[in-house]
């Protein structure tokens, strides 16, 4: 299987799928922790669904699915015994690459009254992301394009990336609040993973996406998958596209948003919204932030901090004693406005993965395709 999923593979048109049994998973993490990985992988934590650190299959959530809706998650033990079938938790990929919190810089000052500026010197671990999401994936290149395109490359940002290796999990099982088709960013993973995986009731259809991930495939596959095994995999996934009841009006409602800014539904979504700024944690794309000190008492030093912020608070538009957005109506249509609209002038795209996310951890049930759709001519 060498010749089959190794590096050639990935300068043909065709696509390689071996078949890897269940039995076999496990042999997955030997594989990458020889490379000098450490593997993360979904696990039922606070009862959601969270990645953390993992040594093995028996840490995974087998058996479990997620129940999603406006305002709403739940997780449901059944007797089932796969590991994969549930869509997402509250944690995407950002948190690994896009730091919650982290030092950007240190000063200290000497007997003398000089000061000293230090860089952080962080040394990111090698991290194999195990499960990884059509949707992430997706989330992921925009991240990409933000902290490593143009002039100014974010290198704390960069260094992580270069230490990640993913194993993708094709989405078979959608929430209900799941709209990546209306979005085209799943739930098929079509790029961005070493190793994309489609669980079936006795192993997986496993396909090459980079050197690296022909060569781990190639020592775990049993083989080439059989044309059942394949066609069992297409269909589970397209099954899961049609199971999505959630779509977003269009791709690009940039000129729609921008053509109502005075659009009575922004009052009606600010009497609900309660500016938590839970939709902007749980966004595997957003990537607002603030800047910090963090002096000692004896103010011989400090450091310098970034760590995540949200366009819902108030101090994100404080400038020189005014607070540009001061009430709900204002942020959230700052957040609709610029993740649906002008992401398209930055990024090319929407800044919409589809995830739903924001739907289910919203505290008072906020549908950001429901917005849409009302912003979009559907509703008042």
């Amino acid at each position: 299987m060498d010749a089959i999923l190794g590096p050639e593979c990935m300068n043909s048109n065709e696509k390689i799928q071996g078949w890897m049994p269940r039995e076999r998973f496990d042999e997955l993490f030997g594989a990458l922790s020889a490379l000098g990985y450490t593997c993360y992988g979904p696990q039922v934590r606070d009862h959601a669904i969270a990645y953390a650190r993992i040594t093995s299959s028996r840490e995974l959530p087998r058996g479990v699915t997620d129940a999603q809706q406006p305002g709403s998650y739940r997780l449901t033990h059944t007797e089932g015994g796969r590991w994969f079938d549930w869509a997402n938790g509250p944690q995407a990929l950002k948190p690994l690459l896009f730091a919650p919190r982290e030092s950007l810089w240190r000063v200290a000052r000497d007997a003398q009254g000089r000061l000293s500026f230090t860089p952080a010197a962080e040394r990111p671990a090698k991290i194999a992301l195990i499960g990884a999401r059509s949707c992430d994936l997706a989330a992921l290149r925009l991240q990409d394009q933000h902290f490593l395109a143009g002039a100014y490359v974010d290198e704390a940002y960069a260094a992580r990336r270069r230490n990640l290796l993913i194993v993708a999990v094709n989405c078979t099982r959608p929430a209900s609040t799941c709209f990546c088709v209306s979005t085209g960013d799943g739930p098929r993973a079509a790029s961005g993973f070493d190793i994309a995986l489609t669980e079936l009731a006795d192993g997986f259809v496993a396909e090459a996406g980079s050197p690296v991930g022909g060569d781990i495939l190639g020592t775990l596959v049993s083989g080439a998958a059989s044309r059942v095994q394949v066609k069992d995999a297409d269909e589970a996934i397209a099954q899961g596209a049609q199971q999505q009841v959630r779509s977003l009006p269009s791709r690009n409602l940039r000129d729609v948003l921008f053509d109502n800014l005075d659009h009575p539904r922004w009052d009606d979504v600010a009497a609900r919204c309660l500016s938590c700024g839970n939709c902007t944690s749980v966004c595997p794309t957003c990537f607002c932030h603030r800047e910090t000190e963090e002096p000692q008492l004896d103010g011989t030093a400090s450091e310098h901090l970034r760590e995540w912020d949200s366009c819902f608070t108030q101090g994100h538009s404080y400038i020189h004693g005014l607070t540009v957005r001061a009430a709900t109506r204002e942020r959230y249509r700052q957040w609709l406005t610029h993740k649906l609209g002008s992401w398209h002038d930055q990024y090319g795209r929407s800044g919409c993965v589809g995830c739903g996310r924001c739907i289910a951890w919203c505290p008072v049930g906020i549908d950001i395709v429901e917005e849409a759709t009302a912003l979009h001519g559907g509703g008042k």
